[in-house]
């Protein structure tokens, strides 16, 4: 595994773009924030329409932007010169989901919303510190290690969803008990080390890479920050019903 995201190879990096524009970190943390900025206006739009209507109101954009959103990540991941246009989607749609979701646990455990989402970019921080001064270096065997585990976490629920179709359901991690909060904790240790391939990407991109993979590496970064919330939000769900 040669890179932060299985779909690339090395060649992203090592061919020659003569006359092309090259990728930057500064054009890529700019176009972060702007995904995130299309994540913030999806999700209010979503949470108004929950906390003004009820949570019915908002069910069929919150669906609309899961599906659309899943979309939207694989037209990006399969075909990353699509980025420009695909991940820009990705974020608007993202945030119709989140919107919804973070509503439906803010009415059942006030003040978990600011507080997942205080964790998730603290987390963040903390690791590009970390990435930053070496303290965490992203070399080849860190880089299996955190996409077996992500690929584990993925086949995980992967069989609790279409168990759910059946009325199975994998015992305990679901639960608030001592298993499914360690449960919850591992794969939020997990979510947050992706964030250090993220800042790889990013730093190996810089100067390479042919400029539309700006807003790949954004894309990645984005999607690993979402999936860290989402997880923050299920972690701080669990303690709060104990």
């Amino acid at each position: 595994m040669r890179t932060s995201n299985p779909m690339l190879k090395d060649e992203t990096f090592s061919r020659s773009f003569a006359g092309a524009e090259t990728m930057t970190i500064q054009g890529a943390v700019n176009k972060t924030i702007c995904l995130l900025a299309l994540v913030v206006i999806g999700a209010a739009w979503t949470w108004m329409l929950s906390s003004n209507q009820g949570p019915a109101a908002a069910t069929p954009w919150m669906i609309g932007g899961l599906i659309g959103g899943l979309i939207a990540a694989f037209a990006t991941i399969m075909k990353p010169h699509w980025a420009p246009l695909t991940a820009p989607a990705y974020g608007l749609l993202e945030g119709l989901a989140l919107g919804g979701i973070s509503a439906v646990f803010e009415m059942k455990f006030p003040g978990i919303v600011i507080q997942a989402v205080a964790l998730t970019f603290g987390v963040m921080f903390c690791l590009l510190m970390a990435y930053k001064s070496r303290l965490i270096q992203a070399t080849e065997n860190f880089k299996l290690g955190i996409v077996a585990a992500t690929g584990g976490v993925a086949v995980v629920y992967l069989i609790g969803f279409v168990g759910g179709f059946f009325g199975f359901q994998i015992p305990y991690i679901h639960e608030s008990g001592i298993i499914g909060i360690g449960f919850s904790l591992v794969v939020v240790v997990i979510a947050s080390l992706n964030l250090v391939l993220d800042f790889d990407f990013i730093e190996r991109g810089h100067g390479t890479a042919p400029r539309y993979m700006e807003w790949y590496a954004a894309f990645g970064l984005v999607l690993t920050l979402v999936w860290l919330y989402l997880e923050m939000l299920r972690l701080l769900s669990k303690l709060r019903s104990r």
